[in-house]
């Protein structure tokens, strides 16, 4: 099994929804962000993808750390991350970019897509949200 090193953000708009990606050509909703480049933290990787991504602009103080995960990749086989994950208000309305088709939008009381990526499945979604779970 490879294990690999991501940063993802839980972005959530005034509504208090968060934010859900599906790259292109893949069917699993995750979190935006992704793997560091060489020489890069956690959070450097994570500012770098959200830019990418999203066209978002964040500061490092507005990202709070909520955990370090291990889950199954959502689309690589026989692949493991390693996640950094921090939370994060959106300070504007914001469009896929880059290899994102699609965004959703999931509120605390809403049944998630049935192709939610592990990561937000086994650990993301419990932490945020327990009544629902």
């Amino acid at each position: 099994m490879t294990a690999l090193s991501i940063s993802a953000a839980c972005l959530f708009d005034d509504a208090g929804r968060l934010l859900l990606v599906r790259k292109r050509n893949t069917l699993g909703f995750m979190l935006p962000g992704g793997k560091a480049e060489p020489g890069e933290d956690a959070i450097t990787a994570l500012i770098r993808e959200l830019k990418e991504e999203l066209n978002l602009s964040l500061p490092v103080q507005a990202l709070q750390p909520l955990g370090q995960f291990r889950a199954a990749a959502a689309n690589e086989p026989d692949t493991w991350i390693d996640a950094s994950v921090f939370l994060a208000r959106l300070p504007h309305p914001v469009s896929a970019a880059a290899e994102l088709e699609e965004l959703r939008w999931l509120a605390p009381g809403d049944a998630p897509p049935a192709t939610l990526a592990p990561l937000l499945r086994e650990h993301v979604l419990p932490l945020l949200w327990p009544a629902a779970h």
